[in-house]
């Protein structure tokens, strides 16, 4: 059987190891992709009112069949096909002799057209055409959707490949991916609206990927170049009232302040980190500590901008990219444009989605760091910073860009968050948030981004599990309340995982490139006086 050696780590890995691997991956992509296009439905009931519907079984059959199906295709199809010479091995496209032949500049310029057209008389469908036929014309929408993106996708995949391999995904992986999410919009998922309770998907989803956004940039300080910072909240907090301030104040757009929010709180980061360039262990946590603390009272205290403790309200919601809007009061409200019933789900569908991104692009921008001079540089750092002066590296600069990274990252969470929130308050970025956000970092296992992302998992979406103890007062009576056990529970269960697991979930201190190859050493070297 044929293996794949990596040059890197020296990891020898089956075809079918790489299989699971990849199966894997798709099933998570695909759950965070339809989790709530599929899992989820609105129907009328008696009262000719809408309600949300749970499909978890759909959702599971969809994420299971998608994980299968990548299973199957890289154990078995990518050697097929690569034995057959349809694709090209190095990029798993199909070459331009064969490919070229369905995406064509003709063939693209049609089906544009026919969505254009589609799409303009969306409306006005059943009258021209009458219900039967009109449902044929959305479905060729949708199949003009599907080939006009896979054009694009097809046209500019080279660039695709290029980028997504660096996160492990195949670009002939969107093709399955989009045919499906096309076709979940077209079966009117969520053409309705989710009227009702979306409790689970704001508290849950969007929570956790907040969270998750949060310690993937404490990480970059933390778990790479190994640094110390217990007042990281205060980047958050940058970030979110600098989107509050601006937003109220001069009306600005989310898509501008998002990215001033995060050069302003890495601006930061670099006055931060000047003072504690000298700084290590248990002294520079205390400088950060008392940092976040400073930035806590300022906003307490200057109540001429920040308005004190009484907060910032009414910050403007985010805009579809500008061209629609999520309040019911304006012309190009989302509902009016696209002709769907009105409800104040979209808001929060599309905030999951946008979170969701900034976390990727938080991953994708780590994982090329890491990669990168500077990222290397951060990991010489943290195993040893005396043998990576003597090496010649910088420690002022990286120090500071591993201080101004991870802080921009805590702004672009922040600003979100105050869109979200539609309020801030210096009571949201205590302590405690600081400390929450370590430990999920410290928890998942220092560098690691997938052991993050399930600390995170268990520690947010884990007490808010845990308020849900109501069941127990049938158990041990009415006068039982859940909430007083709610963090008791929650602190045994991170005892228990940290004396099981000591370095985390997904623990792992190995650099990102060696020189050569890993050899073994010889117990003469190794003896007392020799190394």
């Amino acid at each position: 059987m044929a293996v794949t050696v990596s040059p890197e780590r020296d990891i020898v890995a089956t075809p079918v190891q790489r299989a699971l691997r990849e199966g894997f991956y798709a099933g998570a992509i695909a759950l965070g992709l339809f989790v709530l296009f599929i899992g989820l439905k609105t129907d009328q009931n008696i009262s000719n009112e809408l309600v949300l519907m749970q499909r978890w079984g759909l959702l599971a059959i969809v994420v299971i069949a998608t994980a299968v199906g990548r299973f199957l295709y890289v154990a078995y199809g990518q050697p097929f096909m690569a034995s057959q010479k349809i694709t090209n091995v190095a990029t798993g496209l199909l070459p331009d002799s064969v490919a070229t032949r369905f995406f064509r500049l003709p063939y693209f310029i049609a089906a544009l057209a026919v969505l254009v057209v589609l799409t303009v008389f969306a409306g006005s469908l059943d009258g021209l055409l009458g219900p039967g036929l009109a449902g044929y014309a959305r479905f060729l929408r949708a199949l003009a959707i599907i080939y006009v993106i896979a054009s694009v996708i097809f046209y500019f995949r080279s660039f695709i490949h290029t980028h997504f391999s660096a996160l492990g995904i195949s670009a002939l992986a969107l093709y399955p991916i989009l045919v499906v999410v096309v076709l979940t919009l077209y079966t009117g998922s969520m053409a309705g609206g989710f009227q009702g309770s979306l409790k689970w998907v704001d508290n849950f989803g969007i929570q956790i990927l907040i969270y998750v956004m949060l310690a993937w940039g404490l990480n970059i300080v933390v778990g790479l170049a190994g640094l110390l910072d217990l007042g990281y909240v205060a980047f958050y907090a940058l970030g979110a009232y600098a989107y509050a301030l601006l937003a109220t104040h001069f009306g600005l757009s989310f898509w501008i302040l998002l990215p001033a929010a995060g050069a302003m709180a890495a601006l930061w980061g670099v006055l931060l980190g000047f003072p504690v360039l000298r700084l290590r262990g248990d002294y520079l946590a205390i400088v950060t500590l008392a940092f976040g603390e400073i930035i806590r009272l300022v906003l307490i205290n200057w109540r001429d901008v920040t308005n004190g403790s009484a907060g910032i309200s009414g910050i403007p919601k985010v805009s579809f990219f500008g061209l629609m809007s999520f309040n019911v009061s304006d012309p190009n409200y989302i509902a009016k444009v696209l002709g769907i019933a009105q409800s104040g789900a979209y808001y929060k569908i599309f905030l999951y989605y946008l979170i969701l991104g900034l976390c990727l692009l938080t991953a994708f921008v780590t994982i090329r760091l890491r990669r990168l001079p500077v990222g290397r540089a951060w990991e010489a750092l943290r195993e040893d910073e005396i043998a990576c002066r003597s090496l010649g590296i910088n420690t002022t600069t990286t120090k500071l860009t591993a201080f101004a990274t991870g802080a921009m990252f805590g702004g672009f969470a922040g600003s979100f968050f105050a869109a979200r929130q539609g309020f801030v308050s210096p009571e949201s970025f205590v302590f405690l948030e600081s400390a929450i956000i370590l430990a999920i970092v410290v928890l998942g296992g220092m560098g690691s981004l997938v052991g993050i992302a399930v600390a995170a998992m268990v520690m947010i979406g884990g007490t808010e599990a845990l308020r849900e103890l109501d069941f127990l007062k049938q158990i041990f009576g009415p006068d039982f309340t859940p909430e007083l056990y709610r963090m008791l529970l929650f602190g045994m269960a991170m005892v228990i995982v940290m004396l099981w697991k000591p370095r985390g979930f997904v623990g792992s201190r190995e650099p990102t490139a060696f020189l050569k190859e890993r050899r073994a050493v010889s117990s003469s070297f190794t003896k007392e006086g020799h190394g």
